[in-house]
């Protein structure tokens, strides 16, 4: 059904608003049958991994969810109300401009949702829609409230403290990625949103990770931001397509799949190691040369770990319970070296 914000608006009426289009399903008066909780949902894009949206669907409380997104129409909220239910109600605002993140309306619709969901399509549209406004701000207080955030494909992307904004309107592939780490097709966005119990300055998501070859492009992003941030404490997660990452709020992550997909976590080993012995000398002698614009990428001493069905995760401290696999990699001018692990 497509109507307009104002309870006293028909099925019939224009759902044209100023900026965004706005749809809506199921009973805008229900009350939420449950108490909502902290929780985030990390889609890799594809197909839906239904058990895990029931999963944020519980922590919404059964209640209204809020799909936010810049193409497309009722989709996604049909899904969540047709196909898997559970919920009271759901709404969707497909953004067509940035005034509308600023809207009144909007803002009091996502204010009061119980669990915001933000579509695939091209990232560099929420970016330009998004970040800095009111919405910015309101979708980091739905989080800090308790309430559960989720994404997939481009909605993952821009839910970690970091992300590929793909903001020269290309993908960027692997192969070019290693090429030149530091250059103008690499478009790196931070200060966008902050989403505990992810840690805060540390995170970057890829998505249709292992389906699209993107390893060696979150290496790249792991070891720019590395340097950019003068740190050794960058992490990447890259979730393959058909799986989600959920994270609860007490920082423990359990992945659902339907075709045995994985969440790739991706460290900086070898910089972490010595910059927990020697501090940051080490660092500064480590990182010497490694990422420089117009070079190749130099950078060895990744570790990897796959994260599955029957694995765990724990934040802070990105640690893997019964991992689903572990392996090294280096990047060596450019060329992707892995090892795996026994």
């Amino acid at each position: 059904m497509c109507v307009g914000p104002a309870a006293a608006q028909t099925a019939g009426d224009s759902a044209q608003r100023d900026g965004y289009r706005y749809y809506e399903i199921g009973d805008m008066t229900a009350p939420r049958p449950e108490k909502t909780q902290p929780g985030l949902m990390l889609v890799g894009g594809g197909e839906w991994p239904y058990q895990a949206f029931r999963w944020m669907i519980g922590k919404a409380g059964h209640g209204r969810i809020v799909i936010l997104r810049a193409s497309g129409s009722i989709e996604a909220q049909d899904e969540f109300f047709k196909d898997i239910g559970g919920i009271t109600s759901a709404q969707t605002l497909v953004f067509e401009d940035r005034r509308a993140a600023s809207d009144p309306a909007v803002l009091e619709i996502v204010r009061k949702a119980d669990g915001i969901f933000i579509a695939g399509g091209d990232q560099s549209n929420y970016v330009r829609y998004w970040k800095g406004t009111p919405l910015n701000d309101a979708i980091n207080q739905h989080v800090r409230d308790g309430k559960p955030l989720g994404g997939t494909s481009a909605g993952l992307a821009i839910m970690g403290a970091f992300s590929y904004g793909a903001m020269d309107g290309g993908s960027l592939t692997s192969e070019d990625a290693l090429k030149d780490p530091m250059g103008p097709a690499v478009t790196l966005v931070d200060d966008f949103l902050q989403l505990p119990p992810l840690p805060a300055h540390r995170v970057i998501t890829d998505s249709h990770f292992g389906a699209r070859d993107r390893l060696g492009r979150l290496l790249t992003f792991v070891a720019r931001l590395s340097k950019e941030q003068a740190t050794s404490e960058i992490r990447g997660l890259g979730v393959d397509e058909n799986t989600a990452l959920c994270i609860d709020g007490d920082g423990t992550g359990q992945v659902f799949t339907d075709t045995g997909g994985k969440v790739w976590l991706v460290l900086p080993q070898t910089l972490m190691e010595l910059t927990a012995k020697d501090g940051p000398q080490s660092y500064r002698e480590f990182m010497e040369g490694r990422v420089q614009t117009g070079q190749a990428l130099d950078f060895p001493g990744f570790m990897i770990t796959g994260i599955g069905s029957g694995s765990r995760l724990v934040l802070p401290a990105f640690t893997v319970e019964n991992p689903a696999f572990q392996s090294e990699a280096d990047v060596v001018k450019g060329r992707l070296v892995v090892r795996q692990l026994d």
